[in-house]
């Protein structure tokens, strides 16, 4: 991870930078679920195998349950056999989404997950953002689609890499984003 050029990111309490680069990748594993711009799915495994992937390295038993798990919660539990090929854009971005839930890291990134999206498969993916936060999930999205963060309660803007707005907006309600 490249550091900041200036100032520090602590997340429960713990110092990423001051994190040595096994500690760092350890952080990545058990903190952060990533989605994304190009999804990133290997197109040569199924959906479930897509899923498992960040699995090989963590300490748990049925791997294969959890993946199943993870793509019934997107809505894609009949579908675990299919290659990416085989599936929709939507549906390839819900098999990306429940790689990144499929630990159930505290913190989501996703990079423009709507982006390539038609408007009716974009508002079934940020409503499933929605359910996540719902469900207590803390989810980091970089878009450039305003009507993405409409649900948002903080929207920060850059600008050539600088924060030029730093908005905190009222909870709306419990199933909101």
């Amino acid at each position: 991870m490249s550091p900041p050029s200036e100032g520090y990111l602590e997340v429960d309490e713990i110092d990423v930078y001051d994190l040595s680069h096994e500690q760092q990748a350890d952080f990545r594993r058990e903190y952060l679920g990533f989605v994304f711009q190009q999804l990133q799915l290997i197109p040569y495994l199924t959906a479930l195998e897509n899923v498992m992937l960040p699995l090989v390295v963590a300490d748990v038993e049925d791997k294969p349950g959890l993946a199943t798990a993870a793509l019934k919660r997107v809505g894609l539990g009949s579908k675990v056999n299919r290659l990416p090929s085989e599936l929709s854009g939507g549906e390839q971005s819900r098999v990306a989404i429940a790689r990144a839930i499929v630990n159930e890291p505290p913190i989501l990134l996703a990079d423009e997950p709507v982006g390539s999206l038609d408007t009716k498969t974009g508002g079934d993916v940020l409503e499933l953002f929605r359910e996540l936060h719902g469900d207590g999930q803390t989810i980091i999205m970089v878009t450039h689609n305003p009507e993405s963060v409409r649900d948002a309660t903080r929207i920060i803007r850059l600008l050539d890499g600088r924060i030029i707005e730093d908005e905190r907006r009222l909870r709306l309600e419990a199933n909101t984003l």
